[in-house]
């Protein structure tokens, strides 16, 4: 007893691996932003064991490891040297960033129960790292510059209730929804559903422009860019606004207005469920036990944003579907990174870009330990995943505006 706590007194720091001898890959996203919020800092050692976390050793955080069943070890001057030496040798791929102040986070969803969960939000309680929750009438009234960053929840901001009108139409789900945004539209000074969630795309974008960070799955990644494109004209056909869709819907596209995509052609079919030609899943003829995609490698010490955004115990990341999977790259802006794609298929599944002072994320897909996520089925225990690779891309994204600005190398 009396060697392990002479040990700990010498101890430097807290080392938290991210490679496999962790137990809980997500938790530790949780730890790290944990001690941000007590006004610690915490090194991200980019590419050395899985992108692990350093921080100076402090009794309360070795306890909080403990409770939340988080591995680390506790190392000596030493081996932190040691450590730093390593990472920061220019023959390595490797880099060590500093994380300085947790974010302001908030999430962008409804407030009323639809039958469908958010993995966003579900990894965010699991790790235990806070939130708000924001909707349109919140946007609208110029709550987003508070915040950091802002993630996307599943959402249609085309105004089309996500199509699911051939197939739900009749659920009172789907009805008191339409009616819960159209009394909110009307309550905000719009005539149309379609209008509001445009306003709101334009301030989200805005919030980008500014500084801010976007994080997006599923369809609030095309529908947000698809919004925005279709600025001046009208793509709801009757039975979403009451009147037919403009007839020169396509030749009014201004995709200068888009983030990630252009030269897409919209799906019209009310009864599809396919918005776009940006997203692959309508021609996806993929087994499921082939469905993986590939993280790209980057120069940790050169190109330190997407090499955060990547850090990963393994580049291989099993598929998952939603009601936007896969990124057609023929639709992909030139400026935009593609951070993971099936080369095979011609599809990104995880991209990247900036706007403005601000930087975005893409992320195709549900929910990445549910294949093929159905309405109305519960949501995914993470308690069975928390070695996640599919949600550890999320957590990066959590933890990346806490990172010291850093000049890019040239």
């Amino acid at each position: 007893m009396f060697l392990g706590f002479a040990l700990k007194t010498m101890a430097a720091s807290i080392l938290i691996p991210m490679d496999e001898a962790q137990k809980d890959h997500l938790k530790s996203y949780g730890i790290a932003f944990w001690v941000l919020k007590n006004g610690e800092e915490v090194d991200w050692l980019l590419n050395y064991r899985g992108g692990s976390f350093m921080t100076k050793y402090v009794p309360k955080i070795e306890e909080e490891c403990k409770i939340r069943g988080v591995s680390y070890e506790v190392i000596p001057d030493a081996t932190v040297i040691s450590i730093i030496n390593e990472v920061s040798d220019p023959s390595v791929n490797m880099d060590l960033v500093k994380l300085e102040k947790a974010p302001k986070m908030a999430v962008y969803s409804p407030k009323n129960k639809l039958p469908w969960d958010d993995a966003v939000t579900l990894v965010l309680k699991y790790a235990e790292i806070p939130y708000d929750v924001l909707y349109d009438e919140e946007v609208i009234q110029g709550e987003l510059p508070k915040y950091d960053w802002l993630h996307l929840h599943h959402e249609d901001f085309t105004g089309q209730y996500s199509k699911f009108y051939s197939v739900f139409k009749y659920a009172q789900w789907y009805n008191d929804d339409i009616k819960i945004q159209e009394a909110t539209a009307h309550r905000l000074g719009f005539k149309k559903v379609s209008q509001m969630k445009l306003a709101v795309a334009t301030r989200i974008r805005d919030f980008c422009a500014g500084g801010g960070f976007l994080f997006a799955m599923c369809s609030g990644t095309d529908t947000f860019d698809i919004a925005l494109a279709a600025a001046n004209t009208d793509i709801c056909e009757t039975m979403f606004d009451g009147d037919p869709a403009d007839p020169d819907y396509q030749t009014k596209l201004d995709f200068t207005q888009t983030f990630a995509f252009q030269n897409f052609t919209l799906d019209m079919n009310p009864m599809s469920h396919q918005f776009s030609n940006i997203d692959n899943r309508g021609s996806r003829e993929i087994d499921r036990a082939q469905d993986y995609f590939t993280l790209f490698d980057f120069s940790a010490k050169w190109d330190v944003v997407p090499s955060m955004l990547t850090q990963n115990h393994d580049k291989v990341i099993k598929g998952f579907m939603g009601l936007t999977t896969a990124f057609n790259e023929k639709m992909l802006k030139p400026n935009v990174l593609i951070l993971g794609e099936m080369k095979t298929n011609n599809e990104a599944r995880y991209i990247h870009g900036e706007y403005g002072k601000g930087q975005w994320t893409f992320y195709g897909g549900h929910d990445p330990e549910d294949y093929k996520h159905l309405v109305g089925e519960p949501p995914t225990d993470l308690k069975l995943h928390p070695n996640s690779t599919g949600y550890r891309l999320i957590l990066n994204n959590v933890l990346f505006p806490a990172a010291k600005k850093k000049k890019q190398k040239t």
